[in-house]
């Protein structure tokens, strides 16, 4: 978040002082250069431009809901998968009673990391001794001598469910560091300093302007923080909610 809060700080910074700086150019330019037949040139170009701005933003708009929802979603799906495994566990009989213990307890670990919301954190999520907790229980799932056709079908689709249950897990990390490229960020900053310098120049230097143009500023600025914090979905203030997994828990050993 605090990444994301220097970014926000940044893109206010030069997007309004683009627009102070195309006020204070409107008192040093030739009156001609600002004639009406300049004034239409200049919006017109400026118009272009914002228009391009307008439908890279949706975009990334677009692009960071969908990643939210995609996590958002695949986090859903594990809490689900994660009660039927321990219910289909629950089904083999008794002496699976450990693994589930077990079960719980890694799952209620890893909620609290994705809770946390803090980037080391959730960087200890593959970690190895992370991975060498999911490893020894598919080892010891996999190991299980069925006695009969039920069990040797139950473990079977305890298996199946645990792969899913895991596949669900690495889905969600791939997000945890985004997808905006940079680049990309810093072109479409770059445009909405021209267009903002733009309105700066052509608009008459008195106070309610430039409270306006502070709003707006302010409003530009903070819907690329909303976009950021929505494409890292795992950290800062705009997070998935744990809170299926946290019910998905409380189900676990019962």
């Amino acid at each position: 978040m605090a990444q994301h809060l220097l970014i926000f700080l940044l893109i206010f910074i030069s997007v309004f002082g683009c627009a102070l700086v195309g006020m204070h150019m409107r008192t040093r330019l030739p009156d001609h250069h600002l004639d009406e037949e300049s004034a239409t040139a200049i919006k017109l170009a400026t118009g272009l431009i914002a228009t391009i701005a307008a439908l890279v933003l949706g975009l990334l708009i677009s692009s960071a809901k969908s990643s939210f929802d995609t996590v958002s979603g695949d986090l859903e799906r594990n809490a689900v998968n994660i009660i039927r495994l321990d219910r289909t566990l629950a089904q083999y009989g008794p002496e699976v009673q450990s693994l589930r213990q077990q079960l719980k307890h890694n799952y209620g670990v890893w909620i609290e990391l994705l809770a946390s919301g803090n980037s080391t954190t959730l960087a200890t999520l593959d970690s190895p001794q992370v991975l060498n907790h999911i490893s020894d229980f598919q080892r010891r799932l996999a190991e299980l001598t069925p006695t009969s056709a039920n069990q040797r079908q139950l473990q079977e689709r305890a298996l199946d469910i645990s792969d899913e249950v895991f596949s669900a897990r690495w889905l969600a990390l791939m997000q945890k560091s985004g997808a905006i490229p940079m680049t990309l960020l810093i072109v479409l900053v770059s445009w909405l300093c021209v267009i903002f310098g733009t309105f700066g120049l052509l608009a008459p230097r008195n106070g309610t302007v430039m409270f306006f143009f502070l709003l707006c500023a302010l409003s530009a600025s903070g819907a690329i923080f909303v976009i950021l914090e929505m494409d890292t979905p795992l950290t800062g203030i705009v997070k998935v909610s744990v809170t299926p997994m946290r019910e998905a828990l409380s189900q676990l050993g019962q």
